[in-house]
């Protein structure tokens, strides 16, 4: 039986890729990050001896790649967030990571992301697209809702389509918020649940004091211009379209192709009960 090393974040996604797994009659062996990775990946591994799990702490690369040498891994895929803030604040690298964070022309994730990848290349470590065995789950091109986004909400995701792809372009983000094409809140290292918490709570406060501002949130997420799909890949779920919904967003933009929806049946079900759209444009 072939074997696949999974990298596990945060979040269902290693869960998902551990589903689909199971469908291609993989043996994987799991990385499973201290600072990240749900426990529940410890029961799942007691249910199925196909899945073998080590955990390890977010900086040390050299006992990950120990770890899949060990188990013949030569593919592995990365699956689940790892908070940018983590990062860079709360991560303590050991030598082979240091080495790579002294190399690094920028801090960025795309930076030492890629630098990671190519740190298991060498070593025999071939990092695959984190959407290889996740393909039914991408974002189809048009309205995915009952309720199409309106006129002003079409000006919004024009306006903020181009606004996230600038922001993307610098691995800043890749969210933004937007009323009556006026950006109201910018992704950071902050993720994406977070970014229309805050759109939510700042525009409570405008509306409070200025009658004029009272427009509906659209929430525009993009893929960056150069998307490496091995990792950081736009990702949806049921709970996004629940923090728009808290923070009166009624209007959701995906790019289709490049943008994972995790059990899409339910987020569209979510987001009719809402009624917020959900388009995906290419």
């Amino acid at each position: 039986m072939s074997k696949l090393g999974l990298i596990a974040g945060n979040g269902r996604f290693p869960f998902l890729l551990l589903d689909a797994a199971r469908a291609h009659n993989l043996t994987v062996v799991v990385a499973a990050i201290k600072e990240e990775t749900d426990p529940e990946i410890d029961a799942r591994a007691a249910a199925d001896s196909n899945i073998h799990v080590q955990w390890l702490s977010l900086g040390e690369l050299s006992r990950l790649i120990e770890t899949f040498q060990r188990e013949g891994v030569t593919r592995a895929v990365m699956a689940g967030q790892v908070k940018h803030k983590q990062i860079f604040s709360s991560i303590r690298p050991d030598w082979r990571l240091a080495k790579v964070l002294m190399s690094l022309r920028t801090r960025n994730t795309d930076m030492l992301l890629g630098a990671v990848a190519k740190v298991l290349a060498d070593e025999g470590i071939e990092l695959i697209s984190s959407t290889q065995y996740l393909e039914p789950l991408l974002a189809k091109p048009g309205v995915l809702t009952k309720r199409a986004p309106d006129e002003d909400e079409r000006k919004d995701i024009a306006y903020g389509r181009a606004v996230a792809r600038g922001i993307a372009g610098y691995d800043l983000g890749q969210t933004v918020v937007i009323a009556a094409q006026a950006c109201v809140a910018v992704e950071a290292m902050e993720g994406t649940d977070a970014t229309i918490e805050r759109a939510g709570a700042l525009f409570r406060t405008l509306e409070q004091g200025e009658t004029a501002l009272r427009r509906h949130l659209t929430v525009v997420k993009v893929a960056k211009p150069n998307q490496d799909m091995r990792f950081d890949v736009p990702v949806i779920g049921v709970r996004t379209i629940e923090t728009m919904r808290a923070a009166g967003a009624t209007c959701l933009s995906v790019e289709a192709g490049r943008t994972l929806l995790f059990d899409p049946a339910a987020i569209v079900a979510t987001a009719d009960e809402a009624g917020i759209a959900i388009a995906s444009d290419a």
